[in-house]
């Protein structure tokens, strides 16, 4: 059963080198987290499994890594400077700031008092100083999204790649918003990562691909370790939409703190490289255009020589938090079991690709030259499978090292012993994480057992 509060969460991430508060000696930064060792090894490798999946396995795709400093025009004719907010309220009673949509029956989440001020827009971006002159007009954002970089950068990756409709263009990375109230571990912070895929295709196709890329979505969460019961796929209603969004599904999770978001599907029609490009007036564009742009030096188009005219492509956006994943993937893994001698213990069953230590090697004594000697070489010649990060473990306790590997959800322990240097031929033990069964292996077989355990 997955975790069913976060205090569970909170206290493993905490414990086991997974998430830590950040500034914590100095009492927190609200709204920012670290990743520890593990941490950042989970985070990496579910990033790898986007990308892989997104990327290395598709042939229509391409990915870009852009700057996160953001030129402020981009912002304004994406929309942002006017649109990026949220409605916010103070409490006028115990000063409390929220977000005005949060509220329960008008009370103050905090007090309970409705004596609160009138409901103002609260812009998300991060503005910040560019160059050495603080004027107030030399200044750039960072990037509440990964998304408008990849549009301005649309021509450039055509004129390089050649491509053509369908195609897309992935990105994942850093984006900054400043959340009047981040909540919930690190479902909603200040600072966090974003995976993007912006899917380029021909207007009249945009509501197929949206089903296919929703289909696609649920079945890569899937492979992540993610119960279909705890997924709800939701088509957002035309009132709810996003002012740029033609059709919209969220896919939810069933975190410990409710059904929320965990990746949005949204189709975005032609409104971003239509805001980006110069005079689209010439273009049959048929979102809304924020603000005629007499700034770009660009149109971001494609000819089509049937035809024989251009045309602005709709656009396809499959984006998640890494976070969101990360808290998403730990919430399906956690489990809380019963042994048959009475004990408990806590295992991550984590999918073997995302585990953060792949194999943990144990030597059953640590002042042992020959054991020791016989476990560095094994860590040495697993590494070379190219499986991920191999753990020696010489804390000289079986029994705690075993412990540990289930809470960080490593999903085989082997174990070198005396049976190792004395027995013919010599063999180690294969601890499993999910069965706890244990068997001995040939020493000089393990890294084919390794290969074929991970493959």
């Amino acid at each position: 059963m997955p975790a069913t509060s976060m205090e569970q969460l909170v206290s493993l991430c905490k414990r086991r080198g997974f998430i830590f508060q950040n500034a914590d000696i100095y009492g927190g930064f609200q709204g920012l987290y670290d990743f520890g060792p593990l941490g950042v090894e989970l985070k990496n490798n579910l990033k790898a499994a986007w990308w892989r999946a997104m990327v290395y396995e598709r042939d229509d795709v391409e990915g870009v890594d852009c700057a996160i400093l953001t030129h402020r025009k981009v912002l304004h004719y994406s929309g942002h400077e006017d649109t990026f907010s949220d409605p916010m309220v103070d409490c006028k009673d115990c000063k409390c700031r929220m977000r005005a949509d949060t509220l329960k029956d008008g009370k103050c989440s905090e007090c309970g008092s409705t004596n609160l001020t009138e409901i103002r827009q609260f812009n998300l971006m991060f503005k910040t100083n560019v160059g050495p002159i603080d004027d107030g007009e030399s200044f750039g954002y960072l990037r509440p999204e990964t998304a408008q970089a990849i549009f301005v950068n649309f021509k450039n990756v055509v004129d390089s790649t050649s491509r053509k409709v369908p195609f897309g263009i992935a990105q994942m990375g850093k984006s900054f918003r400043n959340e009047i109230t981040p909540r919930n571990f690190i479902f909603r912070v200040r600072e966090f990562e974003q995976m993007e895929l912006e899917f380029f295709v021909e207007p009249g196709t945009d509501l197929e691909w949206h089903e296919k890329w929703k289909e696609a979505r649920l079945k890569w969460w899937q492979e992540q370790g993610l119960s279909m019961e705890n997924i709800k796929p939701v088509a957002i209603p035309k009132e709810d939409l996003a002012h740029y969004s033609k059709a919209t599904y969220d896919i939810y999770y069933k975190f410990p703190h409710g059904l929320e978001e965990l990746e949005g599907i949204a189709d975005r029609t032609d409104y971003d490289l239509a805001n980006h490009s110069k005079n689209q007036s010439e273009f049959k564009i048929s979102a809304h255009v924020h603000d005629k742009n007499v700034d770009s030096n660009s149109k971001l188009a494609l000819y089509d020589e049937e035809k024989k005219e251009w045309f602005i492509p709709f656009v396809i956006e499959p984006s998640a938090g890494v976070e969101r994943g990360v808290l998403a993937v730990l919430t399906e893994a956690y489990t809380e079991e019963k042994l048959e001698n009475g004990n408990e213990r806590i295992v991550l069953k984590l999918k073997k690709h995302l585990a953060p230590i792949k194999v943990a090697v144990i030597p059953l004594k640590r002042n042992n030259e020959q054991i020791m000697a016989i476990a560095h070489k094994i860590k040495k010649d697993l590494l070379k499978l190219g499986i991920g990060r191999v753990s020696l473990e010489d804390s000289g306790n079986i029994g705690k090292a075993y412990r540990r590997h289930d809470e960080v959800g490593t999903p085989i322990c082997v174990t070198v012993d005396f049976e190792t240097i004395e027995a013919e031929p010599a063999s180690v033990t294969i601890r499993d994480r999910d069965t706890m069964r244990q068997h001995r292996v040939n020493l000089i077989d393990l890294p084919d057992y390794v290969k074929e355990f991970f493959s």
